[in-house]
């Protein structure tokens, strides 16, 4: 017999095993001699009153022994198998391939960028040397964007398919298993890349291939399908070798590959612009957020993890909200290419950074550029002199949003020195329009520069934000501070473009065998999520395989 006991303790209580199962067995009324195993499947912390409590579900069992912690999928060899491709190596594509060889098909999997382990050396040059490889950098290569930004498990889209399904493959390859249990999992950072080169080796163990430093450069189409992609890469020697793939394509590219989204409109293949989020990395002491989340000087004190938050207010119409909240951790520069500046966060597993922080972002539906000047600051440099094309206008066309993103972006850079330095200012000056004549110290390794952020980025923007700031300010008292720094600009939350497919079968609206998954397609959100699309184009391509072999 399986019992499931809910316990409502102290964080300290919480923090000791055995002070947990005498309570869990007490509870139960069962003599320990009774109970076989026992486990917590589930916890989560209150945090709502002053005494901050820890809500657990303790599983035992009765009679009998205890199950496996995790199921354990059966990869089996698919070395002669039909293939299919799959571009990008991020979750979308990794869980794509690992699903693929579960059901019997071969995945080749191109990736742009580079292994996950030597990625490294050129996140490392950003920082130091302000060199932004377009190939190689916080999106692009091994594990995606999703590698380096926490490693962020919770996701509300349960509907779509098996979240526990999704954490159990991650523990399969190395994952702690605390995420099985944790109302909101991470891996962090730190712990991450392991975890992806682990499913490297089922994929190639298995008869799979990754090819690195492979950029898709076409689809291959014939009549009313797709039926390869042609690639191009770089040789040991320097030279540029051209070749095909054939194979039904799962396009998995995430959120930046704008080359992706230029070539998919030069080929008039149906996409269209949806809504973004655009804002800031906000950065508070981790300390003071854990005084104001735990409701105590002490902050998290011995027995309580570095404290998280989200924020959401409606502002004239609009969403503002708290995006990819990172306890503890650093931000990070996350360009793609040269004359940007994007900032992006993310924690070490044990969130113990001196900061914490997180995008802070208003919603822009693709109707709000029609005709942005109105709502733009007047002033030199801004986005209304120019950067966003004749007359200031931005058209809603396909890539409009995603033109949004990169004139904001490249404004950032000039802003910040042109350099991968970010413009910043103090929270409350923000907030009140004044000009920060110094700013905190920050995680932000490239450095930051002192910016009047309220000015030049669009007004639609930054007087939502300051809206918001105060109303997120009255809900936690001291919230709204000059101790916290407004980093800018926050511009890669989702993909500003939707590749059109077909509900039911996930092709493309018009072209067989090819199926636009995960973030960068526009039908994701986030690890999870991603991972879950990813599954579900990988059974709807070996659906495909079957009724044409």
């Amino acid at each position: 017999m399986v019992q499931d006991i809910q316990l409502r303790v102290l964080p300290q209580v919480a923090a000791d095993l055995t002070a947990v199962r005498e309570q869990a067995f007490g509870e139960a009324s069962l003599p320990a001699s009774r109970v076989k195993g026992w486990r917590i499947i589930r916890r989560s912390i209150d945090a709502r009153q002053r005494q901050v409590m820890v809500n657990l579900t303790v599983r035992l069992w009765v009679d009998e022994s205890p199950s496996e912690e995790f199921p354990r999928v059966d990869y089996p060899c698919v070395e002669d198998r039909p293939q299919v491709i799959v571009v990008g190596a991020g979750p979308g594509g990794l869980f794509a391939a690992l699903r693929l060889i579960e059901l019997g098909y071969k995945p080749i999997v191109v990736e742009r960028g580079k292994d996950v382990h030597t990625r490294k050396k050129d996140l490392a040059r950003i920082s130091r040397e302000h060199v932004v490889d377009p190939e190689s950098n916080y999106s692009f290569g091994e594990g995606g964007a999703g590698a380096y930004s926490d490693g962020k498990l919770y996701t509300r889209s349960k509907k779509r398919g098996s979240v526990e399904r999704i954490l159990n493959v991650f523990c399969q390859h190395g994952a702690d298993t605390r995420i099985l249990v944790d109302a909101h999992p991470h891996i962090g950072t730190d712990r991450l890349p392991r975890v992806i080169e682990n499913m490297r080796t089922t994929i190639l163990n298995c008869g799979g291939e990754v090819h690195f430093q492979t950029r898709m450069t076409d689809l291959l189409i014939e009549g009313d399908s797709v039926v390869g992609c042609a690639c191009s890469r770089t040789t040991a020697d320097g030279a540029t070798e051209d070749f095909e793939l054939r194979g039904p394509v799962i396009l998995a590219t995430g959120h930046s590959a704008r080359d992706v989204y230029r070539l998919l409109a030069a080929r008039n293949i149906e996409i269209e612009a949806k809504g973004i989020a655009v804002g800031v990395r906000l950065e508070h002491p981790s300390q003071l957020i854990d005084q104001i989340q735990y409701h105590s000087r002490a902050g998290r004190g011995q027995w309580l993890p570095a404290a998280e938050y989200a924020y959401v207010q409606q502002c004239g119409g609009r969403g503002v909200y708290s995006f990819c909240m990172c306890p503890g951790g650093f931000v990070v520069p996350a360009a793609t290419g040269p004359e940007q500046v994007v900032v992006n966060g993310m924690s070490p597993s044990n969130r113990a950074g001196r900061w914490s922080n997180s995008g802070m972002v208003v919603e822009i539906r693709p109707e709000d550029l029609e005709d942005p000047s109105p709502a733009l600051p007047r002033g030199g440099g801004g986005i209304e002199n120019g950067a966003l094309g004749p007359k200031g206008r931005l058209t809603l066309k396909e890539l409009g949003m995603m033109a949004f993103q990169e004139q904001l972006e490249q404004l950032a850079w000039q802003q910040g020195g042109r350099r991968q330095t970010a413009p910043a200012q103090r929270m409350a000056d923000f907030v009140n329009g004044r000009l920060s004549y110094d700013l905190p110290a920050s995680s932000y390794a490239p450095g930051l520069v002192s910016s009047p952020l309220h000015f030049w980025m669009p007004r639609f923007i930054t007087e939502r934000l300051q809206e918001g700031f105060r109303a997120f300010g009255r809900k936690s008292h001291g919230f709204l501070t000059n101790e916290a720094t407004v980093i800018g600009v926050e511009t890669r939350t989702s993909s500003p473009v939707r590749i059109i497919r077909d509900n039911e079968t996930l092709h493309h609206v018009r072209l067989l065998g090819l199926y636009p998954c995960g973030e960068g397609a526009g039908y994701a959100g986030g690890i999870v999520s991603a991972a879950i699309d990813g599954e579900r184009c990988a059974e709807a391509a070996a659906a495909y395989i079957a009724t044409i072999c």
